[in-house]
Parts: C-alpha cells; sequence; structure tokens
C-alpha cells in the first residue's frame, strides 16, 4: 500500500516517480484512500518541479484505465478522433466529424463544453433543438456501426480520475500546467477508443497556447504520449489570431458549419476541415498520404455526402435535422447590430481574446458551470485583414438578446483598422509528427 505522505515528499524534494507509484497512487485515490487535500499537495508539488516524459505516460495510463475503455475493433473500420485546443470561432468538429465517417473511418467523438473564452462543440450541437449529447453505450455502438460518427460528451465512467484532478486543478490553480493537460486530453481521447488522434493545437491572441513555442511543446507532448500508449497521433498547430471563420457564438457558428457542408462557407473553415480530414484518413490508414486524404474529404464534401452523414446524426441523436435545412431559422437574435469602423484605413488585426469574452458577456457562454447559454447571441465578422474600409462601415454583425450600446462600443474596440496591413496566410502553420 502507498504511502501518500512519501508519494508527496518525492516529489516536492524534487525526485523522479517510479511510474508504478504514480499508478498506485491514483488507484488509491479512486479507492478514497488518499484524500483530496493529499492530492492537491501532489498536483501543487509537481507543478512547481516538473514531471517528465515517462512520468506523464504513468500518469496518462492511469487517468485512462480509471474507468471503461471502449473497444470499436469489433465493427471492423478503423477509428479516428481530433482534439483542438480551444479558439474562438472553432466549430471544425461540427464538418470534421461526419466529413471523416463519410470517408469510411469511424468517428467516437467525445466533446466538451465551451471552456472560458473559447465555445465548445457541446454548446453548439445543443443550439440544434432536441440534440441530445449524451448516448448510451450500446446506442453509441449502434450508431457508430450505422452511421460512423456519434458526437456526445464525457460520460461518468471514461477516465473518472480525470474528472475529479481535474476538479482540484481548478482550484489549486494548476490547470496551465503542461504534463496535466497532455494526460488529461489524452487518457480521453484513447479511452473513447480512437486509435488514431489528429490534435489542432492553436496558437496565438485567441488560444491558450500565445505563442508557437508553446504551441509546438505542447503538440510535441500531445504526440509523444499518445503513441506512447498506442494510438497513431500527429498535430497541427493553427493560426488563432483572427476568429475562425465568420461566426462566433452558437447557434451562428452551426449556420456556418450547414454552410461549409453545403460546399461553401468561409476559406479558412473549409481549410482546416479538409486538411484535419485528411490528417485523420492518413492516421488511421484510410488513405496513403495526406494529399489523398485532401482528395478524398474534398470529394466527400462537395458531393454531399458528409452533409447526409450530418443530417443523419442530428435525426439520430434527437435533432430537428429539418430545421437544418432552413438554418437562417435556427435561433435568430432578436436584435441585429452593426459595428461600424472607428476610422478609414486598413483592417490590420483582431483582439481575438476580447471577441471571445464579448460573446461570453452578452450571453453566449459561462462565466460559471451553472449558468444558462443564449444560443442566438453572438458575432459575426465581415471583414478579412487586408480590407480597406471607410469610418463608419460594417465590420461585424452584433447578435444581441436586446439593444446594447456597450457591447457594440466593445466590439468595435476588437479590432485594428490602421494604415496598412497585411492579408491573412494560411490557418496552418505547422504538423507535428513526433
Amino acid at each position: 500500500m502507498i504511502d501518500p505522505r512519501e508519494f508527496i515528499r518525492n516529489k516536492r524534494d524534487r525526485r523522479t516517480h517510479e511510474p508504478e507509484t504514480i499508478r498506485e497512487f491514483i488507484a488509491a485515490y479512486l479507492r478514497k484512500e488518499v484524500h483530496d487535500y493529499q492530492v492537491s499537495a501532489w498536483l501543487m508539488a509537481a507543478f512547481l518541479n516538473g514531471l517528465d516524459a515517462e512520468e506523464t505516460d504513468a500518469l496518462t495510463h492511469s487517468l485512462l484505465h480509471s474507468g471503461r475503455v471502449f473497444d470499436w475493433s469489433g465493427l471492423g473500420r478503423p477509428s479516428a478522433d481530433k482534439h483542438s485546443t480551444g479558439g474562438v470561432g472553432d466549430k471544425i468538429s461540427l464538418m470534421l466529424a461526419p466529413l471523416v465517417a463519410a470517408c469510411g473511418v469511424l468517428v467516437p467523438m467525445v466533446s466538451g463544453r465551451g471552456l472560458g473564452h473559447t465555445g465548445g462543440t457541446l454548446d453548439k450541437l445543443e443550439a440544434i433543438p432536441g440534440f441530445r449529447t449524451t448516448l448510451p453505450p450500446e446506442r453509441m455502438r449502434v450508431q457508430l456501426d450505422q452511421l460512423g460518427v456519434v458526437m456526445v460528451g464525457q460520460g461518468p465512467d471514461l477516465a473518472p480520475a480525470d474528472g475529479l484532478l481535474y476538479a482540484l486543478r481548478d482550484v489549486t490553480s494548476t490547470v496551465e500546467f503542461e504534463p496535466f493537460i497532455v494526460s488529461s486530453i489524452v487518457s480521453k481521447k484513447i479511452a473513447e477508443g480512437a486509435r488514431a488522434i489528429a490534435y489542432d493545437v492553436k496558437c496565438g491572441s485567441g488560444a491558450f497556447m500565445k505563442t508557437p513555442e508553446q504551441a509546438r511543446s505542447l503538440a510535441k507532448r500531445l504526440v509523444r504520449t499518445s503513441r506512447a500508449l498506442g494510438a497513431n497521433a500527429a498535430a497541427l498547430i493553427t493560426d488563432m489570431t483572427w476568429p475562425l471563420g465568420g461566426a462566433v457564438g452558437n447557434a451562428l457558428e452551426v449556420r456556418e458549419a450547414c454552410e461549409t457542408l453545403h460546399g461553401r462557407g468561409p476559406a479558412d473553415t473549409r481549410e482546416l476541415t479538409i486538411e484535419l480530414a485528411a490528417l485523420m484518413l492518413r492516421l488511421a490508414g484510410a488513405a496513403p498520404s495526406d494529399a489523398d486524404g485532401r482528395v478524398m474529404a474534398t470529394k466527400a464534401l462537395d458531393d454531399g455526402r458528409a452533409w447526409e452523414v450530418f443530417l443523419r446524426m442530428v435525426e439520430a441523436q434527437g435533432g430537428d435535422a429539418a430545421i437544418l435545412e432552413r438554418p437562417d431559422r435556427l435561433h435568430p437574435a432578436p436584435v441585429i447590430s452593426m459595428v461600424p469602423a472607428e476610422r478609414d484605413g486598413v483592417v490590420a488585426g483582431c483582439d481575438c481574446f476580447a471577441v471571445g469574452e464579448l460573446v461570453v458577456g452578452i450571453g453566449g457562454g459561462r462565466r460559471a458551470k451553472e449558468d444558462s447559454i443564449d444560443p442566438s447571441v453572438g458575432l459575426v465578422v465581415l471583414r478579412q485583414p487586408g480590407d480597406r474600409v471607410r469610418r463608419g462601415e460594417p465590420l461585424a454583425e452584433l447578435h444581441l438578446a436586446g439593444p446594447d450600446p456597450d457591447a457594440v462600443a466593445r466590439a468595435a474596440a476588437c479590432f485594428v483598422v490602421a494604415e496598412e496591413g497585411l492579408a491573412r496566410g494560411s490557418t496552418v502553420l505547422e504538423l507535428i509528427e513526433g
């Protein structure tokens, strides 16, 4: 039986844990033989003194095997999933999951809710009337077999130790520690049954990783730890210095997803959807290269197969698929206000973090987990970097529950209009294979 005092002391004194002692510590915590205050002490000791790659692998393994680990291999098709580190306007999962399923790969996607200034896939899906984000495992298996895709939230039996540790990390200010982030993400992704994982690590003002160096470090850790636990993995580092697509806000992002699934939509949204689909198809063994994956994904997006899978998934999970045929009817906002440019010039930048916080502030996200969300509110960006505007011309539309001049002023302050500015480059900045 592990002595928690000695375990904590070892990390306090900057010693390295043996992998087996980490597994014993987590197992004892689940049996309630180790107390919250002892785990909290260890979290802070690890935060201050570090965990190496072997320790991170052991912690991830412990969280992974603290609950049920799904295996979809009996369905006879490869499986893959994607995880995004969170961004502003990131609705990629809504298109990506049915697109990859349309190409013959199972996508058992377990998603989360909004975190801070970033939106959550579950909140977007629940903007579709009737959509159920909780399904029993038997129903998940049937739907995966029939449609190739299921999109749900984390159940209580999926990596339960991670949920317990996350609650303590939140109250002990140890959330942003990279080994804890990696073990939390990877344990859940592998537990859901995905054998190939594409990571979308966002970088910039609207991301949790602000610099390329931070994003690269996290991407490498995610890929290495996933591979150490038997999953094929790679990561894209992607730009989050500008909102992704035009729409920010739950119903607005569902509408944009519908446009993209019809072969239209903003160029950056379409580009990233196809790039991540190609990576998932290659990692799962369904395409020999990223180039072949791009061809497969582009065809399935443009010929309507991905849209058809999306509609069938919505219907299977209780959602109103008919309203998606006219997505403009999905939660229209009572008030739409134009956000004017404050001067003549060129659109040169955007404070993505401020945009995300603005949308949360008008009701599109949560300050506390008990808060309700208004799916109708949000912001639609009408300009791109490098566009020339005159004072008073619209930069964006603000969708509001009621008149709010202060919110309009805050939205205008999110955008930079200067004498000159550069056009936006590719959303994909770098591929991390190992």
